[in-house]
């Protein structure tokens, strides 16, 4: 008898997992989650491919903020669903490759229990001066900073972003030296860069282009490997003269590890349509982000190559999250 129950108890637990067929998916909602608040580039970036990829799978992609901990929060929830395809993150690098090497504890290993899906959009950080300052051009910048080392205020939003390491390769590369100023978030730094309460910062270039077409800052240069489409007068860093320090800010589309392969596939099939739908590609270059729409695969490759290199430079940098 007791054999005989824990048989039948043993096939109470598989139904769930048989009732669902992969092929079929999604049957009910999927929950996107973005860890951070609602408002900033990879909620927009989330909410344009939940629009439309339930549009395209005649199913609804709820987003569901979860903000906490550089987006180590949310991103946890998300390692702990069900791996079934109805629980998805969409976050910036930070909870990917930079976090985990900047806190003690994270509730995940970025490197085992996700599925990476795509990379839907990339975008260079641009160097913008605030009003308050003379500098024109990166040799400019140079020499102020050689001049007074450690003096010149470099704005963030926040230890480990991605403004916060341009500027770290940015000083590494160039064996220089300036203030870091981490913020909590883009939109405070953003406000004292306005105000010449900071000097300087490497900002997403879609967070700040509307005050630099309006004058407000000055764009000295970009950090990607060429010129930005919707700043196409700012020369990269390395047509400047600084090399090897081209990086971009990025979002990526994940789940929990072990998706059934008819999911994955068809997951990263909408996915990547949905960011290359006319409409979402559009609002996406519109805001100076690049589409990369990359497969499971390519993310796969590139989120190991993104997590050498930013562990690499935390460490020989010291950086910390305090």
């Amino acid at each position: 008898m007791k054999k005989l129950l824990i048989a039948l108890g043993a096939a109470a637990a598989l139904m769930p997992a048989l009732a669902q067929n992969p092929a079929a998916w999604p049957e009910k909602p999927v929950t996107i989650v973005v860890p951070f608040p609602a408002g900033g580039s990879t909620d927009m970036v989330a909410r344009a491919m939940a629009q439309e990829m339930g549009s395209r799978l005649g199913q609804s992609f709820v987003v569901d903020n979860r903000p906490g901990a550089t987006g180590t929060l949310g991103a946890g929830l998300v390692k702990r669903a069900p791996a079934d395809g109805y629980t998805l993150l969409v976050s910036s690098l930070g909870a990917f490759v930079v976090a985990p090497h900047l806190l003690k504890t994270v509730p995940y290993d970025a490197t085992r229990d996700f599925d990476y899906i795509t990379v839907p959009v990339q975008a260079p950080n641009v160097l913008v001066a605030s009003p308050a300052r003379k500098e024109h051009t990166v040799a400019e910048v140079l020499a102020a900073l050689k001049a007074n080392p450690g003096k010149l205020s470099f704005a963030s939003s926040g230890n480990g972003s991605s403004d916060h390491l341009s500027a770290e390769v940015f000083w590494q590369q160039t064996g220089t030296s300036g203030l870091h100023v981490p913020y909590k978030g883009g939109a405070p730094a953003i406000n004292d860069l306005l105000g010449g309460q900071v000097d300087f910062s490497f900002q997403n270039v879609n967070a700040v282009l509307p005050h630099i077409r309006a004058g407000k800052l000055r764009a000295i240069a970009v950090t990607g490997d060429k010129r930005s489409p919707v700043l196409p007068d700012v020369p990269t860093l390395a047509e400047a003269g600084v090399k090897g320090a081209e990086l971009y800010s990025w979002q990526g589309m994940a789940a929990p590890r072990g998706l059934p392969p008819a999911v994955k596939e068809k997951l990263a099939a909408a996915a990547i349509a949905a960011i290359q739908a006319p409409e979402v590609k559009k609002r996406m270059l519109d805001q100076g982000l690049e589409i990369v729409a990359s497969t499971p695969a390519e993310f796969t490759a590139f989120q190991a190559r993104e997590w050498t290199r930013w562990k690499t430079l935390i460490e020989t940098r010291k950086i910390s999250a305090d």
